[in-house]
């Protein structure tokens, strides 16, 4: 399954997620729902993974945790906060970056559309 093939599952799980829900519930409730219905839909998800960084050849683990890994291929990370800033873009492709991965979903539930919650990063796809 290709990166693009795993987000659309993603998105359309997180649109089932916030008709069902609606704003306002903290990111943990968000982020265990998200992969249960994740793992409904037959994906393989891996949650609050540990991410290092390697600094001349030494591998530093400095608290980096990916909300959920999907498939081994696209990272998403689950904010329910009043707005996306600039900075947690930035964060993700990091994230991307440090992993090889390509595909990276920002999604903040805590918007009245869904749609314009959700934010592609990518590195190099």
């Amino acid at each position: 399954m290709t990166e693009n093939e795993i987000s659309k599952i993603i998105v359309d799980a997180a649109f089932k997620i916030h008709i069902t829900f609606g704003p306002g519930l903290l990111e943990s409730v968000y982020e265990t729902v998200l992969a249960y219905e994740l793992e409904k839909r037959g994906c393989q998800v891996i949650r609050q993974q540990a991410i290092p960084v390697i600094y001349e050849e030494v591998q530093l683990d400095v608290g980096f945790r990916a909300d959920l890994i999907v498939n081994r291929k696209v990272i998403v990370e689950v904010k329910s906060i009043e707005a996306i800033a600039p900075v947690h873009p930035k964060q993700l492709r990091t994230y991307l970056r440090l992993t090889d991965l390509h595909l990276g979903l920002l999604i903040n539930f805590n918007v009245d559309l869904i749609k314009n919650g959700i934010k592609r990063v990518v590195n190099d796809l």
